[in-house]
């Protein structure tokens, strides 16, 4: 037989925590790519240096793989380079933005963020009902995260009122 005080039990990870909730989340703005990038596009330059000096000794220690990875490091630095946006449109924003684009008064609304395109441009998704009870209509806005711009909204009759 065990003893009780050895049992495993579940429990909720402490940043799943409501007790300790302490505000609002801020969402991480999409700039922050740009540390890895540079990073990335170092390393590529490194390995490119490496190569290079060692090509010519015929060394058994830097092989072509070099060079293959750092044209890897390099388009994944470049890339990195190029989708990090800054965002100046945060989530509440985003509601207010939102609210203007449906033209009806607002009850509940939630807001996502997603990112568009090859290049990664951040974009609020936001969906809304009408202030009813039950909700007449709803709307889904995505809102450009970067510059503001709606990018589309979409208003119809809830279909499940």
């Amino acid at each position: 037989m065990s003893d009780s005080s050895d049992e495993i039990r579940d429990s909720l990870p402490d940043d799943l925590n409501l007790s300790a909730f302490v505000g609002p989340y801020q969402f991480p703005d999409n700039s922050r790519r740009k540390i890895p990038g540079w990073i990335y596009l170092g390393i590529a330059v490194l390995c490119t240096v490496l190569w290079f000096l060692q090509n010519s000794n015929e060394s058994g220690l830097v092989s072509d793989g070099f060079l293959g990875a750092a044209i890897l490091l390099g388009i994944v630095g470049l890339f990195s380079l190029s989708s990090s946006w800054r965002m100046t449109v945060d989530e509440k924003l985003a509601l207010v933005y939102a609210t203007r684009a449906v033209n009806f008064a607002v009850g509940h609304a939630s807001a996502q963020q997603v990112w568009r395109g090859i290049r990664s441009r951040p974009t609020w998704r936001v969906f809304c009902y009408s202030e009813q009870e039950p909700p007449l209509q709803r709307g889904l806005v995505l809102i450009d995260a970067v510059d503001a711009r709606i990018i589309e909204c979409l208003v119809e009759s809830n279909p499940d009122s």
